[in-house]
C-alpha cells in the first residue's frame, strides 16, 4: 500500500503539472475545452487527495493482521485502488479523448471511494489505532 501511496502521488503531481501546463494549450481551441480540463483538475485532486488514504492504510497495515479492524483496513484500500482508477482514470481518459460515454463509470469509482472510507470506518469502530 506505501508503493501504491507513493505511486498515486508521483502520477497525481505529474498529471496535474500536465493538465496546467502542456494540456491547457491542446484544449484551449476546442469547444469543450474548458470542461474536459475541468475534468482533468478533478481526477488529479481526488487521486492525490487519496494519496493520504492510501498511506493512512500502508501505516495501519503494518499494526498487523492480529489487529483490531485489520481485514477492513486491508479491504479499504483495495476499494480506494478500484475507486481512484476509475474515478480519476475515467475523467483522464474523457478528458484526452472527449469520450463522454466514459462518464458512466466515473460513478462506479466514486462508489468504491465511498467503501473505502466506509471501510475504514469499520476498522476505527473496531478499535484499529
Amino acid at each position: 500500500m506505501l508503493a501504491i501511496a507513493a505511486a498515486n502521488g508521483l502520477l497525481a503531481v505529474g498529471l496535474g503539472a500536465f493538465g496546467a501546463h502542456g494540456l491547457r494549450t491542446r484544449l484551449q481551441s476546442l469547444e469543450d475545452g474548458a470542461k474536459r480540463l475541468e475534468w482533468w483538475s478533478t481526477a488529479s485532486s481526488y487521486q492525490l487527495g487519496h494519496v493520504i488514504a492510501f498511506a493512512i492504510v500502508a501505516w495501519l497495515l503494518t499494526r498487523g493482521p492480529e489487529a483490531p479492524g485489520a481485514s477492513a483496513v486491508g479491504l479499504a484500500g483495495w476499494f480506494f485502488l478500484a475507486g481512484v482508477t476509475l474515478f480519476s482514470g475515467s475523467l483522464y481518459v474523457m478528458t484526452l479523448t472527449g469520450i463522454r460515454g466514459l462518464g458512466a463509470v466515473t460513478p462506479f469509482g466514486g462508489l468504491a471511494l465511498l467503501a473505502g472510507w466506509t471501510c475504514l470506518l469499520v476498522a476505527a469502530w473496531k478499535g484499529a489505532p
